[in-house]
């Protein structure tokens, strides 16, 4: 099985945006659900933001607090996460994932995600 692929991370000042993205391989891609997580020092994998299947709606962490917008592009099998107000609480490794559905309950949850990519490391300094 092909993993997807994050890239885009890197060192940024408190303030600064970042966008975030992912190459999530396979034909059924518009046909599933994806999301970011991120693993923050000391804490579990978190669920960051989401795009259910069926229906496309947009769920976002309380801490995204606005900060934050995922999309995706059905034609280029990507996933992308736009960050902005950046402080150094979300220093952290971004993983994006897919999987087969998801709800705005389900959603939120690692165990509905069965593909994975490696992660890319966000440090935000102050």
């Amino acid at each position: 099985q092909v993993k997807p692929e994050e890239s885009g991370g890197l060192l940024v000042q408190a303030g600064g945006s970042l966008r975030l993205s992912c190459v999530i391989p396979g034909r059924a891609f518009s046909r599933r659900a994806v999301g970011w997580f991120r693993q923050t020092p000391g804490k579990e994998r978190e669920f960051v933001a989401g795009i259910g299947y069926p229906g496309g709606s947009l769920y976002y962490a309380d801490f995204v607090k606005g900060r934050f917008a995922i999309s995706r592009d059905n034609a280029k099998n990507t996933l992308d996460l736009q960050m902005n107000s950046l402080s150094p609480e979300d220093t952290g490794v971004y993983y994006c994932a897919a999987g087969a559905a998801c709800t705005s309950v389900t959603c939120r949850m690692t165990r509905v995600y069965d593909s994975w990519g490696q992660g890319t490391q966000l440090t935000v300094s102050s």
